[in-house]
């Protein structure tokens, strides 16, 4: 049976389609928090009983003990939002507990380990992952899957999963997905249509004659085990004469989410009162901010055991809204909606072209962000009645057939004379569709005499104007004043080298490095000596950019 896992900062779902092809949330007994008009969600938190022993609890059990509110050493054996952190590069601050050091990608093992043990009959699994996500995050997921033995594994971007769950298929629609999450910020813009058979492509152009390809070799990357073809049959069988086919048209993404404003409440609250930093704090002001989705005021009671002084946390919606402009809350879903606004008209499309905004995630359930939607779409296009499922249905659902794009650029890594540092030469360009038309040519020569090889390290490059940091053990973001370039090495343990004999010299041109991504969004890449005009690689794979 396959599995679709909406793994999220601060709730998980999972989803699947039952014996009557229906599909439905999977509610986990043990881990599902079954809180009214909720659906059944599983908080991502994890209780580290013993380290040595890999003994935890994880989801609602952690909560139903009380441990999410511990303080003191207790409090270092919980963790939650530790999603943000796996495979990022920040340098961070890793508990040592029971003798073992505790990573955050050793903490996200548990936890996904423990659901997928749960699940009967897995045979695949779709993870959704955020738009801005690098490709380190989801080898990660990948990794995982292969010390589970799960065979077949699938990945999707959170936002365009969520206009596939939605399920307002009329027709041809152009939908907005605001997905406003616990850890991350993503937008989506996603074009819906119908063709009359599965050789129709309705955004092919038709004034000529091209070669067809599957498109869903731009959604999936498949384990080992498995090939693209299968995935075709496997999807695209179930709509035999109706093809559904959605198209990605522009995307963004930023680090910014639900614990942020659970943070920025925090130290609102450290400012106002003197209360410390802890994870009680943080458990209160979360309360706070769902508090204020219903309300206009409210108030929680904290009680320091140490001082057996408490003090009532008191918060209005008008104060939380000035939390928000102070900490450029808005400006930040401005710019982004921007960058769609950007992309989107490169492309012939105007905002006043979308049928539908779709409003995803916990944090988009706060009155301030439904607000901020209406200020740009009238009130009936915007939606909000699917924030947990979405992306978890979307992923899941069948028959569909999606076109993407690269949303990051990929770069070699070379030695920067004037400002004596290494930098990056960008090689495919952010929103390239693959495969590559042609392959991307880059002419490289020696930088020292008697050079025997010339190395080359392939990087993921993004662009982000919010910096992540740890602060008083927690995982912040500060909103920067300008982008800064955010690269992740993607080769770091098998960088390629071609060897050069004769030895390289300099002054001279000596190799010509051929880039091509495929359609199984590979990065391969041939290397030609242009002294002995022999190839020295030949359309070796570098990494699977899934």
């Amino acid at each position: 049976m396959e599995y679709a896992i909406d793994f999220g900062t601060s709730n998980t779902v999972v989803a699947r389609v039952n014996e009557n092809g229906v599909i439905e949330t999977v509610k986990l007994p043990a881990y599902s928090s079954l809180v009214s008009d909720n659906p059944p969600l599983i908080p991502s938190f994890v209780y580290v009983v013993d380290a040595a022993s890999e003994q935890v609890l994880i989801g609602q059990e952690v909560g139903d003990r009380g441990l999410d509110n511990k303080t003191g050493k207790g409090e270092q054996r919980f963790f939650k939002s530790f999603k943000r952190a796996i495979g990022s590069q920040v340098s961070m601050f890793v508990p040592e507990i029971d003798g073992r050091e505790v990573e955050f990608e050793l903490v996200g093992e548990w936890f996904l380990k423990r659901i997928i043990d749960q699940l009967p009959n897995v045979d695949s699994l779709i993870f959704t992952v955020p738009v801005d996500s690098f490709e380190s995050y989801r080898n990660w997921l990948s990794g995982l899957c292969d010390r589970l033995s799960v065979h077949q594994v699938r990945i999707l971007d959170e936002p365009t999963a969520a206009a596939l769950g939605y399920g307002l298929s009329k027709g041809d629609e152009t939908l907005l997905v605001v997905d406003f999450g616990g850890g991350t910020l993503d937008l989506s813009l996603v074009k819906l249509a119908l063709a009359k058979d599965q050789s129709q492509d309705p955004f092919q152009d038709t004034s000529e004659a091209k070669p067809s390809r599957s498109p869903l070799g731009f959604l999936l990357k498949w384990g080992d085990r498995t090939v693209a073809s299968t995935a075709k049959s496997s999807v695209a069988s179930s709509s035999s004469r109706n093809s559904q086919i959605a198209k990605v048209l522009a995307k963004t993404g930023q680090n910014l989410g639900g614990i942020d404003i659970d943070n920025w409440i925090v130290d609102h609250f450290h400012t106002m009162l003197g209360l410390p930093k802890n994870s009680l704090v943080t458990r209160l002001a979360e309360r706070i901010k769902i508090a204020l989705s219903s309300t206009t005021s409210t108030t929680e009671v904290y009680f320091n055991d140490q001082t057996f002084e408490s003090y009532e946390l008191t918060l209005t919606r008008s104060q939380l809204a000035q939390i928000l402009e102070q900490q450029q809350f808005f400006a930040n879903l401005d710019r982004a909606l921007d960058r769609i606004r950007q992309q989107a008209q490169r492309q012939n499309i105007d905002l006043e072209q979308i049928d539908a905004v779709l409003l995803v995630g916990g944090t988009s359930q706060i009155p301030a962000v439904k607000e901020w939607a209406l200020r740009y779409f009238p009130i009936e296009k915007v939606k909000a009645d699917k924030p947990f499922e979405a992306i978890a249905h979307g992923a899941i659902s069948q028959g569909w057939e999606l076109k993407d794009f690269l949303y990051h650029s990929y770069g070699v890594r070379y030695w920067d004379k004037r400002y004596k540092k290494h930098n990056w030469h960008t090689i495919v360009k952010s929103g390239a569709t693959y495969p590559l038309e042609k392959p991307v040519e880059l002419t490289l020569g020696a930088s020292s005499p008697d050079q025997p090889s010339i190395e080359l390290v392939i990087g993921e490059l993004g662009e982000t104007n919010v910096e992540v940091y740890f602060e008083d053990r927690r995982l912040v973001t500060r909103v920067l004043d300008g982008k800064q370039v955010a690269a992740q090495i993607l080769n770091e343990n098998s960088k390629a080298i071609a060897k050069l004999d004769p030895l390289g010299q300099m002054g001279s041109d000596r190799i010509k490095v051929f880039f091509q991504v495929d359609e199984k969004r590979t990065l391969r890449i041939t290397v030609q000596d242009l002294l002995t005009k022999k190839n020295l690689l030949d359309d070796v794979s570098v990494v699977q950019l899934m």
